[in-house]
């Protein structure tokens, strides 16, 4: 007799008020704590120890979305693939792309932030800012960093080369 996937319903998930794990097939588990907090588990083996992995809680992720993303988990073990470990290299990726799309002007401010304990002066850090904000930030201060080329950079600097003696 193989697997049996798909063990509950809705209707059943729904009623149910006992605090464990309650399985529904193929790895997949309804978690009810103590206090009545409900989520999905899904838990599979990686070189002979036991992993959970968090599918959501029951009031975002329905039954029928946790048996898709515990199929899709599957699938991945099937791979060869840690489930765990791919979410978290997409987690990671996503938050690279929004450094990347980190603006110009939020750059700048944070490297200042970080910079001024070194420097001699509150004074030199204001010069930092000021200058950024009258130069630098009305041509590309609202683009993200990775869109600030040599070309804008000349733009801002060739104007004031010639009319600014520091």
């Amino acid at each position: 007799m193989g697997r049996v996937i798909g063990r509950m319903t809705a209707l059943a998930v729904a009623k149910k008020r006992q605090p464990g794990l309650h399985p529904d097939g193929g790895g997949l588990y309804l978690q009810i704590a103590d206090g009545g907090a409900r989520s999905w588990i899904y838990r599979y083996m990686l070189n002979g120890t036991p992993r959970w992995m968090g599918l959501g809680s029951y009031h975002n992720v329905s039954l029928a979305d946790a048996r898709n993303l515990a199929a899709e988990c599957r699938k991945r073990r099937s791979e060869g693939v840690d489930p765990i470990e791919a979410r978290q290299t997409i987690r990671a990726l996503a938050k690279l792309e929004s450094a990347k799309a980190m603006t110009f002007s939020a750059c700048a401010e944070a490297y200042i932030e970080a910079n001024k304990a070194g420097w001699r002066n509150e004074t030199h850090a204001a010069q930092w800012a000021s200058t950024l904000k009258t130069y630098a930030y009305p041509v590309f201060g609202s683009l993200s960093v990775q869109s600030v080329d040599t070309a804008l950079v000349m733009k801002v600097l060739e104007p004031i080369w010639t009319t600014k003696t520091e």
